[in-house]
C-alpha cells in the first residue's frame, strides 16, 4: 500500500490497484511527557496493542452512528491487521469541537473554571494547525481559504451535534458523562458530508461516577470490557 499521510496516531494508506482507502490504527497515544491526554497535540507514548483496541472501539461506534442516520466514513475493519476501510474524501484541515461543560484547554484559554455546565452545548471549530496553536476558525474564514463552501459549516455542527447525542447517550449507559468530543468531517465530489478519522477515547473526555476523568488508554480499557459483556 502507498502511504498517503502518516499521522500521529494513524496513517492513512491506499491499495492502487483498487483505489481503497485504509487506515492504519497505531499504538501511539496523545499526551505529554508519558503523561496520556486526548486533548494533547503531540504524541506522550506508546502502549502495545492500543491501536487494535482503538480500532475495536472505533468500529463499534461508527457502526452505532451509522445505525442513527449519522453519515460515516467507515466501510469495514480488519482487527486483526488494525486496518479500517474507509471511503475516499477529501477532508479539510478542521476540528469541531461539543462541549457539554468547560474543562481543559478552554478554562486555560478564557480563564474559566472547570465544569460550568453549557445549555444548549457549546460548539467551535478549529483549524488544526501544530505551528498555529489549533486556533479557532469562523464559517466566514473557512470560505475565504477555500475549506469550505457556503452552508457545509452549519451543517458539520450538525453533525457533530447528532455524534454527542448518540455517544453521550451510549457512553451514559456505562456509567460514564461525556465532558467534550471533537470531530473530523470529510466530504465527497457531490459535496455529501462524513463523519471521518476515528470515534475513541482518543477524541473525548468523561468523568466516572467518583468524578475521575480516565485517560484514553484505561478509557478505552474500560469501555471494551463493557463491551464484550454486552456481547
Amino acid at each position: 500500500m502507498k502511504t498517503l499521510y502518516d499521522g500521529k496516531t494513524k496513517t492513512v494508506l491506499k491499495e492502487e490497484e483498487n483505489d481503497q482507502v485504509w487506515l492504519l490504527f497505531k499504538d501511539s497515544a496523545t499526551g505529554e511527557a508519558g503523561v496520556f491526554d486526548p486533548g494533547s497535540n503531540t504524541v506522550g507514548g506508546s502502549v502495545l496493542g492500543k491501536g487494535k483496541k482503538g480500532l475495536q472501539v472505533s468500529q463499534y461506534y461508527f457502526e452505532l452512528m451509522q445505525a442513527n442516520g449519522v453519515p460515516t466514513h467507515y466501510l469495514s475493519a480488519d482487527l486483526e491487521k488494525g486496518l479500517m476501510q474507509v471511503r475516499q474524501l477529501t477532508v479539510p484541515p478542521l476540528e469541531f469541537v461539543l462541549r457539554y461543560e468547560t474543562a481543559g484547554s478552554m478554562c486555560r484559554r478564557f480563564d474559566l473554571p472547570e465544569q460550568i455546565p453549557f445549555e444548549p452545548v457549546y460548539t467551535e471549530v478549529t483549524l488544526k494547525s501544530d505551528e498555529q496553536g489549533d486556533p479557532l476558525i469562523t464559517d466566514r474564514l473557512c470560505q475565504m481559504k477555500g475549506l469550505l463552501k457556503p452552508g457545509q459549516y452549519d451543517k458539520a455542527l450538525d453533525i457533530l451535534e447528532k455524534v454527542g447525542a448518540v455517544l453521550k447517550a451510549d457512553l451514559a449507559k456505562m456509567n460514564l458523562n461525556l465532558i467534550d468530543l471533537k470531530i473530523e468531517i470529510g466530504i465527497d465530489e457531490a459535496g455529501n458530508m462524513y463523519v471521518v478519522d476515528e470515534i475513541t477515547p482518543d477524541i473525548w473526555r468523561v468523568r466516572d461516577t467518583d468524578g475521575n476523568i480516565p485517560n484514553q488508554i484505561d478509557c478505552t480499557e474500560l469501555i471494551l470490557s463493557k463491551l464484550t459483556k454486552a456481547y
